[in-house]
């Protein structure tokens, strides 16, 4: 007869309740039942790795005060002077002003005399500055040498003075020559001595701030050629080695070997006219 065992089945595993219970416990409520523990420890390592701290933000005014400040510097004036400058004139602005050409490609002796070659290449820096092209160092050849703007509106000439000032500084010229009419002939003479045609034109424009040559040559090279309906009086009347004043009415006051005088007289033959204004 069987009895009954009241032992359990040997090799039949028996679990541990009650220490489950209490290891659960320990756990945060996790279970551990043969399988991966869950919840409350991997989410306190995951807590335990710090954040990465966060760039600091830089505001646009911090950054713009960052970058360091540019200064611009304005280009030295090369020619200090403001008196116009013109075949014929000599000195320390004429050294300037060649100069300033070499530096913009010319090959002049800085001798500070405007001679022939000064004269070519102002014509030719004006030419390429796109000035108004006369062989005179004024306002806006002078502003666009030292690096200035120059409102010029392409190369056309400059505005002229206005009628009045234009017609008072010619009215002047002429009547200083008048002045001089009857001095006997002189070549080579600017005084009432005796005078040359060139000395007489430089006798009549002394005085009025504008340098011109001392030859015949110079006088006509140095200016602005015009035509007849253009001229004024004041401006300069010229025939091959030979320059008078023009007096207006078709008339010039010239220093000539005939009559040997200064005299006024009717313009002759085909000049050219030559305006410093």
């Amino acid at each position: 007869m069987a009895q009954h065992n009241s032992h359990r089945a040997p090799g039949r595993a028996q679990l541990p309740t009650r220490h489950a219970h209490q290891a659960a416990k320990g756990l945060g409520g996790a279970a551990v039942l043969g399988t991966v523990v869950l919840g409350t420890a991997f989410a306190g390592s995951a807590q335990a790795a710090p954040a990465a701290p966060a760039a600091p933000a830089v505001s646009a005014p911090a950054a713009a005060q960052a970058a360091p400040a540019t200064t611009t510097v304005a280009p030295s004036a090369v020619l200090n002077t403001t008196e116009k400058l013109r075949w014929g004139s000599r000195g320390a602005s004429v050294q300037e002003l060649q100069t300033a050409l070499n530096n913009n490609g010319a090959n002049l002796a800085v001798d500070g005399v405007f001679g022939p070659r000064t004269h070519s290449a102002v014509k030719e820096y004006q030419s390429d500055a796109g000035l108004y092209v006369d062989g005179v160092v004024g306002k806006n050849t002078r502003s666009a040498l030292n690096g200035g703007g120059v409102s010029t509106g392409g190369a056309s000439a400059p505005a002229a003075s206005s009628s009045s000032s234009t017609s008072t500084s010619g009215s002047s010229i002429v009547n200083k020559a008048r002045t001089a009419i009857g001095v006997p002939y002189s070549w080579g003479g600017s005084s009432f001595s005796g005078m040359d045609c060139s000395g007489l034109v430089n006798y009549a424009y002394s005085g009025t701030g504008i340098n011109i040559g001392r030859t015949s040559s110079q006088i006509t090279n140095g200016g602005r050629q015009i035509s007849q309906s253009q001229a004024q009086p004041g401006d300069i009347v010229s025939w091959p080695g030979h320059v008078g004043i023009y007096a207006g009415n078709g008339k010039v006051i010239d220093a000539g070997r005939t009559p040997a005088s200064v005299t006024e007289r009717n313009i002759w033959g085909n000049p050219i006219f030559v305006t410093y204004r």
